[in-house]
């Protein structure tokens, strides 16, 4: 304990030069799902099948995807690069995964395209119930801290990786509400790991950053997307399909 709170001091002390300054850039993150890890948690699969699944796919089940978030000390965005291409060289246009922050106004704002049709979650800015823990690791060269918290609708377990000496409370996909910028998240043990690979500090253009004055899509809110997401993984679960071909995990 008295390791990390000397860590904090100094971080504190190099950080402090960054107050002085405007805190806006770009992070580029690579996501990382695991499919084998992530089909072996249905619970309709035979042990049989399981088996059988890693056994075809062994060490070959990564998919990586490149994504983007612009912030600043106000706001921030996450999603897509504006042209996307996957490690097979395969590219196409942007999709409805754009998530946005207002830490200012404490508002968010999620555009996601799921089950055949696009929401538009509107909402105040809840952070989940972050622990913080007793553990610290570099990622793309900062120094993050390690917290953790649960998804109890997807019964998922979330691991972040947070950087003090970026004191912007965001990060990627749906996740914020720490006193850094989180660099790394990990979704139930390494199915899925986000992790940045590129943080350029400079200006953000508004049309990076901000809402779109026209926004296409079913409007709800956080409590009616969490009602859909859990009525969807009951009937697929129970027609033995796989909840997350068609939304988000």
């Amino acid at each position: 304990m008295r390791t990390i709170r000397i860590w904090i001091f100094m971080m504190a002390i190099a950080s402090a030069p960054l107050f002085a300054q405007s805190l806006e850039g770009e992070i580029t993150y690579e996501r990382v799902y695991y499919w084998t890890k992530i089909n072996s948690r249905l619970s309709f699969l035979s042990n049989e099948e399981k088996d059988r699944m890693k056994q075809t796919w062994g060490k070959n089940d990564e998919y990586k995807q490149k994504m983007t978030l612009y912030f600043n000390e106000k706001q921030s965005f996450y999603g897509y690069p504006k042209v996307i291409e996957n490690e097979h060289g395969w590219s196409w246009s942007e999709a409805d995964y754009k998530i946005y922050r207002n830490f200012e106004k404490e508002t968010r704002t999620d555009i996601i395209g799921m089950l055949g049709k696009t929401y538009v979650i509107e909402d105040s800015l809840k952070a989940p119930s972050w622990k913080v823990m007793n553990k610290i690791k570099e990622v793309a060269g900062r120094m993050c801290m390690m917290a953790v918290t649960e998804d109890t609708i997807k019964n998922q377990k979330i691991t972040a990786w947070f950087a003090n000496d970026l004191p912007v409370s965001g990060g990627p996909e749906m996740y914020t509400g720490l006193p850094g910028m989180i660099l790394e998240l990990d979704i139930n043990d390494g199915d899925i790991v986000i992790s940045a690979i590129d943080i350029k500090m400079k200006p953000v253009a508004a049309e990076d950053i901000n809402l779109p004055k026209k926004i296409k899509g079913r409007k709800i809110n956080n409590k009616q997307y969490e009602d859909i997401v859990s009525v969807h993984i009951r009937d697929s679960i129970k027609a033995r399909r796989n909840p997350f071909w068609s939304m988000p995990y």
